[in-house]
């Protein structure tokens, strides 16, 4: 005879980057994967089918806990929601002040504030990221039905890779309808992040439909080195704090953190902050 052992897997759902329920970005998180075969994580990840979805693991190194990261097609060694995310599912219940998120990007420490026992802020500390031309920029243009960008057109990875298009103002940001499918067969980058506003507000939209994710209603990753292009090109000062806008355009409006310390010849430290609310808690029994 032959018997078959049901697995259960259990996971939370949290929304990131806000701090109401039911806006900002979905997040799908494992608690405990250490029995999850690795053949189910992508599957799973496509199951849930939110931007991306974090499988919890023992540490490795000197974090509390070892994350993965797959969006619905794909595992990426950094995210920012994500790690925000997994920081309010995790710290919660061990009443930590900060939480140590082992990536493949580095170990991401996430500092959290808290209102007696609940968190409310919470903000990471993300790889310096590595700048570079970007040399398709006519395609990109012509993807995005746009004539050009108001700043230099360059790519920014720190492990999952950004290009970022300045654009005129936030009303011409809102109203992109691009070529996904034109955005999706340029080569080298996850992100396209168009945005526009000035001082301390700016409203952005990061599309990755090579990615399986169209457009994303939070980016973590995108928000820190926007704030290092943004000081880089003197639009904001080095140490200057800025709220960024995303995802209202699909229901999801969320709000991020985003202040850069350093100078244009050496960037220092990259630190994105939001909130985060767990919404959900269920189990995959398979």
């Amino acid at each position: 005879m032959l018997y078959w052992r049901l697995m259960e897997f259990r996971f939370v759902i949290a929304d990131v980057f806000t701090d109401r329920a039911l806006a900002g970005n979905q997040l799908a998180v494992f608690t405990d994967a250490r029995e999850i075969p690795e053949a189910k994580l992508q599957p799973l990840a496509r199951e849930m089918n939110f931007s991306e979805t974090v499988f919890v693991y023992s540490p490795e190194a000197d974090g509390h806990a070892r994350i993965r990261i797959f969006t619905p097609t794909s595992e990426l060694p950094f995210a920012g929601h994500p790690v925000l995310g997994t920081a309010f599912v995790l710290a919660g219940p061990l009443q930590l002040p900060e939480i140590r998120l082992e990536t493949g990007s580095g170990v991401v420490p996430v500092a959290l504030e808290r209102d007696g026992d609940r968190i409310v802020f919470g903000r990471m500390e993300q790889p310096i990221p590595v700048v570079e031309g970007f040399p398709a920029k006519e395609e990109l243009f012509a993807a995005l039905g746009v004539e050009g960008s108001d700043l230099p057109v360059e790519l920014y990875d720190l492990g999952i890779r950004h290009v970022y298009v300045a654009l005129s103002s936030e009303e011409v940001v809102a109203g992109l309808e691009p070529d996904l499918a034109a955005l999706a067969r340029l080569t080298g980058i996850v992100g396209v992040n168009c945005f526009a506003g000035s001082g301390a507000r700016w409203k952005t939209r990061m599309f990755a439909p090579a990615d399986g994710v169209p457009e994303d209603p939070a980016t973590g990753s995108a928000a820190g080195p926007l704030a290092v292009h943004l000081a880089r090109h003197g639009r904001i000062a080095f140490g200057e704090e800025i709220e960024i806008s995303q995802g209202a355009e699909i229901g999801r409006p969320s709000a991020l953190y985003a202040r850069v310390a350093g100078s244009a010849e050496r960037i220092e430290r990259v630190e994105v902050g939001g909130s985060a609310v767990i919404v959900a808690r269920g189990e995959f029994r398979l």
